[in-house]
């Protein structure tokens, strides 16, 4: 489990393990919480016999240093596939990574660029039915138009096992170009 970490105007800023989290607790740097309870981290015992404890949230704003997240997502075949739900844009099927290929919208021998917006999910039977054509040319329309994830899409690519609140902060985020994925 992460927990995301925000600036304090709530701009996410990287994923914390929870000893991080502990951390920016402990030093008076959580500013407020966002999420729900993530864990309970527990500690030694004093003499007493009480054992120290430490509740963390999912999601925690924090004062202090502000990271630089432009919000630009590598172009890499992991992500991509992520951002299409491992859906095949010209088949509407689902596939296993192993199953998918990156496809060039203008193809690369065309003077297609390798950018996110060029760029689609597809297996390995449409890609090759495609070919060096456009997807009118083949006459293979698109399912959805390609776009470059936002900051928050990106912090969503980045983490394979985001918690329930943390997503719904994400998506409450994410490009209008991405809801086409909840009518598939």
């Amino acid at each position: 489990m992460l927990v995301l970490r925000l600036n304090k105007a709530g701009m996410p800023q990287e994923w914390v393990l929870p000893e991080e989290a502990a951390r920016l607790y402990c030093q008076d740097k959580v500013l407020f919480e966002l999420g729900a309870t993530a864990c309970t981290l527990h500690g030694g015992w004093n003499n007493a016999g009480i054992r120290s404890e430490l509740t963390l949230s999912s999601i925690i704003a924090c004062d202090g240093k502000v990271t630089d997240v432009s919000g630009k997502v590598a172009l890499c075949n992991r992500y991509l596939f992520r951002r299409d739900d491992h859906l095949c844009l010209y088949c509407g099927q689902r596939f296993s990574p192993g199953q998918l290929t990156r496809d060039h919208i203008i193809p690369r021998s065309r003077g297609g660029q390798d950018k996110w917006t060029n760029v689609a999910t597809a297996c390995g039977r449409c890609n090759h039915a495609k070919g060096a054509r456009t997807p009118e040319e083949a006459n293979m329309p698109l399912l959805a138009v390609p776009f470059r994830p936002n900051l928050y899409e990106r912090f969503y690519l980045m983490n394979r096992r985001i918690l329930a609140d943390q997503m719904a902060f994400l998506s409450s985020h994410f490009s209008r170009q991405r809801n086409w994925q909840e009518g598939v």
